[in-house]
């Protein structure tokens, strides 16, 4: 750094930008780690739904392997890259669920519910309503918004801090309610 102090980062203490680099590799690989981990663990359990499990860890790992795939040459994955695949996993599943619920096959709504706690599981911990609100009320006054006609830029703002932490969709129809409050 050029003040020769050290940067915070979740919590870290890192020196230079290089160490910052490094320690997100590392989690990208813990992440990573943990799902193989789990994966051979799931397979040798004869445990009841592990054959879900297996099935759904696998499915992960080809995502991310094919996120991988997708970025060779542009630097390696990063942990937010992970979180944004297994946030999509996440958000296809609760699509599926939607679509499955409409046709009455609750059979596969449940499988798919499932399947979304196991993604879950790897993913950062969500948001609660208020916290995302809070969130919201403070980027509203940073950035000086003052009506719906600044939804755009508001969201341009709000969702790189809440990404992977908060569902897109309960955030913008939390920004709109808070703005035609407002105005």
């Amino acid at each position: 750094t050029v003040t020769g102090k050290p940067f915070r980062s979740k919590g870290r203490n890192f020196q230079n930008r290089k160490d910052l680099t490094r320690s997100h590799k590392r989690i990208a690989m813990d992440i990573l780690k943990n799902i193989n981990e789990d994966l051979v663990t799931s397979m040798k359990s004869k445990d009841d739904g592990s054959e879900l499990r297996t099935s759904t860890l696998r499915m992960m790992k080809s995502s991310i392997k094919n996120a991988e795939i997708a970025k060779r040459g542009k630097g390696e994955l990063t942990e937010e890259d992970i979180t944004g695949v297994l946030s999509t996993m996440v958000k296809q599943r609760k699509e599926s669920v939607e679509q499955y619920q409409k046709a009455g096959r609750n059979d596969l709504a449940d499988k798919e519910n499932k399947e979304i706690g196991i993604i879950q599981v790897y993913l950062p911990e969500q948001l609660s309503a208020e916290e995302v609100d809070e969130i919201i009320k403070s980027t509203i006054q940073e950035a000086g918004i003052t009506g719906m006609k600044d939804m755009g830029r508001l969201m341009k703002e709000l969702m790189p801090k809440l990404k992977g932490r908060a569902d897109g969709k309960l955030v913008s129809w939390r920004v709109k309610e808070i703005l035609e409050k407002a105005g």
